[in-house]
């Protein structure tokens, strides 16, 4: 695993990648950020501070991801709009040989065609990042919201 800045440039670079991918809706970009292995869950703040499992969106594997892009790109019709990403604070909480966890504030803005943009989601990821075939990967993302409402349904991810 890499150290120092050499460390926080490539964790700045995953997170600008994960981001990127997500707003410009490049799904199989996207999934190629996580291990096979992975976990992946959007959870309303009062579920994660007080230990409870339930999640609005869980994956506990690439597989499962890749469904929900399935389900994403060919199946649910809704409302066409745009997200747009901001992700600020980024720390590391603590960094082992062989797995880095992370902690990043982040924001989803969301615009519908012919509206003005509105704040869709905000909240932290809480990540684990191991190293995989010499990138870094997400083996766990948890992305837990402030807000106790979402509007309407949730699409895509966070």
């Amino acid at each position: 695993m890499k150290t120092g800045i050499e460390l926080k440039v490539a964790l700045d670079d995953l997170y600008a990648r994960y981001i990127a991918a997500l707003d410009a809706a490049d799904y199989v970009s996207w999934l190629d950020l996580f291990v096979e292995d992975c976990i992946y869950r959007v959870v309303p703040r009062e579920n994660h501070d007080r230990g409870l499992p339930l999640a609005t969106m869980a994956a506990e594997s690439r597989g499962m991801l890749r469904d929900r892009v399935f389900g994403i790109t060919t199946t649910l019709y809704h409302q066409p709009y745009y997200q747009r990403h901001i992700i600020s604070g980024l720390f590391i909480r603590e960094a082992g040989a062989d797995a880095v966890r992370t902690q990043a504030n982040y924001a989803v803005f969301r615009t519908k065609q012919n509206e003005l943009s509105e704040v869709f989601n905000v909240g932290r990821y809480l990540d684990c990042i191991v190293e995989e075939g010499g990138a870094l990967r997400f083996r766990e993302k948890i992305c837990v919201f402030d807000s106790e409402l979402i509007p309407n349904s949730l699409i895509y991810p966070i």
